[in-house]
């Protein structure tokens, strides 16, 4: 009985707890101490409402512990005691206007205070403050909106997407977008929500409208008259795509081109149209007769025009006109209604005119390759050079080749090539030669054309003997092979080349290898350096029909056990002087003798000169300097000309006869005038043709008849009496006056010149 009553008290237990554990689990956890003594509700508070007086009561605190006379309410938290007051009892009220886009919702804390403590009664409590939207804010663009579409496009393609953003909330219809087109509506469509802008046809056409704006409205508070509206302009550039034929802007084309043009010349431009932008156009040009394809050719430039290029030279004899068809197509154009691949022609005439020059020459080949053995001559080329006048006047031709060098003549009437010399492959193996054709008339026209001779080969050299540097070491004995020889011949064909002794060898020998080689080996041994520095055999070598003998110098070595040559004893070698320096010496001495015998026969030349003109080496002098006395008792310094006043010491039979400075008359004393005197000897000097060009040129006709030196000179004259007149020193000016007043000439005041 006993465990039956605690078995029951056990379950009742156990349920107690699995609800306690559900009721936790569905409640949560249980709230801070005193939260159960709050009652609370939600709070809200409208945005945007004036502020009145009494303030508006939005709520009231409940706890159930207040007691209004000894209790009070107090809050804590976002906007207390500013924006939201609370009395003594509880209410709350708004002090502010509220802005629910910049702030939605309020954190504060509550607080049951005793009047008599200022404690707290109970557990602050957190709570709530939601700020209730109103439809004050209007649907905002985020734009501008640019948007493409192609051409042609088909119908529902989508443009592009505009959107709008409302601050208010979005959970009610106050921050709900809805969107509408206020224009071109024909032509487009837009979601009404998404905002979502597509074609409504199919039949946009760049060229007829390549840019549309359409006005996009968005409203808020969807189905309700009285919500905010907005507009934004939206910009639909419609972009371009090949739905245009490319057609020819004439029906015909003529060109006129000279016969003598060079291929790749460019005749002309058949001009197409094509509404399309440039990338869009797709024009293709085809000529469909075949002759023309061979002869033109037509490409595309960079504007899409077709252009036509010379393929092959036109000849105005043969033809003087082409007539043909050029069509144009385009594979890829885009029609509304039809197929996109889509072939269509367009065709025009063109019409080209050759026009007749005077043209060169024209050989019958653009260049000749002929051939000839060396060493071969004389000889006549079967080649022919031909050319011909291709104008109906068909002038005969003449040949000629200018360059000197070429070994090669030409007959100036039939072409015929010829050799002027023999030729040696090995100095020059082709030989070019530009040919000259002339028009045989009067300023005839010339062309030109390359001939080359190939020098064919021949065997017409010897071969000669190839190796290395070859010793023999004095430890050698009898068998030792010394060294490989091999033959180098200049000839293209070569043989096999033979080896042998030309004459018999005491020392070594020589065994064919029959492979264009040949094995030296020692005959006997024994050598010493002391006995000989080296030794020298003959070989004859030969290719099958020629042959040669070439000496071949073996040296004697000292040599370690490889057989490596340690010491080799030097060879007298010749002393000479080669071909280069004897002509460099010889040229030396040439120069030397050549400028020795100018300097020699410019000496003579002098020599002669002076001679010609009477004088001797020794009597010619520029200046005399003077020194303290000059002649005459002047007092002034003055330079005399020597060879003037030495003049009289001269061999009378040199001179053909006294000159006029010899003849210079006696002037008459205090009569004369200076400037009349001075006027009289320049009057002498410039018709003296024997007179001697210097520079400076002092001349005294008259030194007076008792003058013992021959010069004005007081040292070689004699100062006793002499019957002289010395009246001609008064004529001579205020530089004699000195000499006047020695020689006791007496004037009268105003008589005398100075």
């Amino acid at each position: 009985m006993m465990r039956t009553s605690g078995g029951v008290w056990g379950l009742r237990l156990l349920v107690v707890a699995l609800l306690l554990c559900v009721a936790q689990a569905q409640y949560g956890p249980p709230g801070p101490p005193g939260a159960g003594s709050w009652d609370w509700k939600r709070l809200f508070a409208s945005e945007e409402k004036e502020v009145t007086d009494p303030q508006e009561k939005i709520a009231t605190l409940s706890n159930k512990k207040f007691n209004k006379d000894t209790h009070m309410y107090r809050i804590e938290g976002e906007g207390a005691n500013t924006i939201f007051l609370v009395n003594d009892q509880g209410d709350i009220s708004v002090n502010d206007k509220l802005d629910r886009e910049k702030k939605s919702l309020y954190h504060l804390k509550a607080r049951l205070i005793d009047r008599s403590t200022n404690r707290d009664v109970e557990e602050p409590s957190d709570f709530l403050i939601q700020v209730q939207d109103i439809n004050d804010n209007a649907p905002v663009f985020q734009g501008p909106f640019k948007g493409s579409i192609q051409e042609m496009s088909a119908t529902g393609t989508m443009v592009m997407k505009v959107n709008a953003t409302d601050k208010d909330d979005p959970t009610t219809s106050n921050g709900m977008v809805r969107y509408m087109l206020l224009n071109g509506t024909d032509l487009f469509t837009i979601h009404e929500k998404e905002g979502v802008i597509r074609t409504k046809v199919a039949n946009l056409d760049r060229e007829s409208i390549s840019e549309y704006k359409i006005i996009v409205q968005a409203k808020d508070m969807p189905g309700q008259p009285n919500g905010i509206v907005s507009t934004s302009t939206i910009t639909i550039s419609v972009t371009d795509v090949n739905d245009n034929l490319a057609t020819f802007k004439m029906t015909q084309y003529v060109f006129r081109v000279s016969e003598d043009v060079k291929p790749d010349f460019k005749i002309g431009t058949v001009e197409v149209e094509d509404k399309d932008e440039e990338q869009n156009k797709n024009p293709k040009f085809r000529i469909e007769e075949r002759i023309i394809n061979e002869l033109l050719d037509i490409k595309q430039d960079q504007h899409k025009n077709g252009v036509l290029f010379l393929k092959q030279p036109l000849d105005y004899e043969t033809k003087n006109s082409y007539r043909f068809t050029v069509f144009v197509t385009e594979d890829i154009v885009k029609f509304p209604g039809l197929q996109q691949n889509t072939n269509v022609k367009n065709k025009a005439e063109v019409l080209i005119t050759v026009t007749d020059v005077d043209e060169p020459p024209v050989f019958s080949k653009p260049e000749y390759n002929i051939s000839v053995l060396e060493e071969t001559f004389p000889h006549v080329f079967r080649e022919v050079i031909k050319a011909r006048d291709p104008d109906r006047d068909n002038h005969p031709i003449r040949y000629s080749i200018e360059d000197s060098s070429c070994p090669v003549e030409i007959n100036p009437v039939d072409g015929t090539l010829s050799l002027k010399t023999k030729l040696d492959r090995e100095l020059t193996a082709v030989h070019r030669c530009p040919v000259t054709a002339e028009e045989n008339i009067l300023d005839g026209k010339k062309s030109y054309v390359m001939v080359n001779l190939v020098v064919q080969d021949i065997n017409d050299n010897a071969p000669k003997l190839f190796n290395g540097e070859i010793f023999v070491c004095e430890s050698d004995k009898r068998g030792t092979v010394i060294g490989i020889l091999s033959a180098t011949d200049k000839d293209e064909i070569k043989g096999r080349f033979t080896f042998r002794l030309a004459k018999q060898s005491h020392n070594f020998t020589l065994t064919d290898n029959n492979d264009g080689k040949a094995t030296l080996g020692v005959k006997q041994g024994g050598f010493r350096t002391e006995d000989s520095a080296e030794h020298v055999i003959e070989i004859e070598v030969g290719d099958g029909t020629l042959k040669s003998i070439e000496p071949l110098h073996i040296r004697v070595c000292q040599c370690n056990g490889n057989r490596t040559a340690e010491y080799c004893k030097p060879h007298r070698r010749q002393v000479g002087v080669s071909v280069h320096a004897l002509i460099t010496i010889l040229l030396c001495i040439v120069t030397i003798l050549v400028i020795v015998i100018l300097l020699v026969l410019r000496r003579r030349y002098q020599k002669d000169s002076l001679v010609a003109m009477g004088k001797s080496s020794g009597e010619i002098h520029e200046q005399l300097v003077t020194y303290d006395e000059e002649g005459g008792g002047e007092m002034d310094t003055n330079g005399y000309d020597v060879s003037i006043l030495t003049s009289a010491r001269h061999d009378a039979t040199l001179l053909p006869g006294p000159g006029l400075y010899a003849m210079v008359k006696k002037p008459q004393a205090c009569k004369g005038d200076m400037a009349a005197m001075i006027e009289v000897k320049k009057d002498e000097a410039d018709h003296d043709r024997d007179g001697i060009p210097y520079d400076t040129l002092h001349i005294y006709g008259y030194e007076g008849p008792g003058s013992l030196a021959g010069s004005l000179s007081s040292l070689g004259s004699s100062s006793s009496g002499d019957s002289m007149d010395y009246d001609f020193l008064n004529d001579w000016g205020p530089r004699f006056r000195t000499l006047a007043e020695l020689y006791g000439v007496d004037c009268y005041p105003g008589d005398c010149p100075y």
